[in-house]
């Protein structure tokens, strides 16, 4: 059975799975799906065309599925996905989708979202990130798994944030963040590998020496961007009879940046 304190206002068209807890004065809307095991938080408004998977914690005050903020939103029945397993603090801000994009804004599974952070509509969160306090990502950002968003920090509509990576505490990203890179500053830009990140996943010595080299390749030798990712491309492929792991994680890096349509965080 769900626990369900007796001033929350759940809706009886929502559904509501067993062992779910929903807190004191909570409110939960009709098109809502709440998954086993999941906590939602005291004051906490769950509302919109929400699926919310199992065994999340949502904290008080928060604002999940509400209309996106977006002046062409007409009322159209978007949606907003959240995965397992997920930390949502108190007081964050999460949008449904619009028909712009592809009507739905997405949250994986294991992220830690802290206080005061808004995903806004049509974003895509992979998994096991962290959004420190009062991060903000506008409309349409992709956030690639085990990707880290320092507090206060502000990514730009379209922006995609690449696995991996880390955005340094009140940074401003206007332009796509590489994976596996360090960015940071009033304008975000490169300050190197996140080394120190890799090895704590579980990359080996081999591979985060060959992504450095792709690092310099892009940043630091000089080379026109075509010219880089050409080299980049070389690299991988010298690595593919040897090391398959590091020529996958190379060809992960080349193939983000060449698809990059905002142009790369330089």
């Amino acid at each position: 059975m769900a626990l369900i304190h007796p001033t929350a206002i759940v809706d009886p068209k929502a559904e509501i799975a067993e062992g779910v807890e929903i807190g004191p004065y909570a409110v939960i809307g009709p098109n809502v799906k709440i998954g086993a095991k999941t906590q939602i938080g005291a004051h906490t408004v769950v509302e919109g065309c929400t699926t919310i998977g199992q065994e999340n914690k949502i904290g008080h005050f928060a604002s999940v599925g509400g209309a996106p903020q977006d002046m062409k939103y007409r009322g159209e029945p978007t949606q907003l996905i959240i995965g397992d397993r997920n930390m949502i603090r108190e007081f964050t801000t999460l949008h449904t989708g619009t028909i712009q994009d592809q009507g739905i804004t997405k949250i994986g599974n294991d992220n830690w979202i802290m206080a005061y952070v808004h995903i806004a509509h049509d974003c895509v969160v992979g998994n096991n990130t962290i959004f420190s306090n009062n991060a903000q990502i506008a409309g349409h950002v992709h956030v690639d798994d085990h990707a880290i968003l320092g507090g206060m920090s502000g990514v730009h509509q379209f922006v995609r944030i690449g696995e991996h990576s880390m955005i340094g505490g009140a940074s401003k990203l206007v332009q796509d963040l590489p994976p596996y890179v360090i960015a940071s500053g009033p304008i975000a830009e490169p300050h190197g590998l996140n080394a120190e990140g890799l090895k704590r996943r579980g990359f080996n010595p081999e591979t985060i020496t060959a992504l450095k080299q792709a690092y310099k390749l892009l940043y630091k030798e000089g080379l026109s961007f075509e010219d880089a990712k050409k080299a980049i491309a070389s690299l991988a492929d010298q690595k593919q009879s040897t090391e398959a792991q590091t020529a996958e994680k190379l060809r992960i890096f080349h193939d983000f940046i060449a698809a990059s349509q905002r142009g790369i965080a330089r």
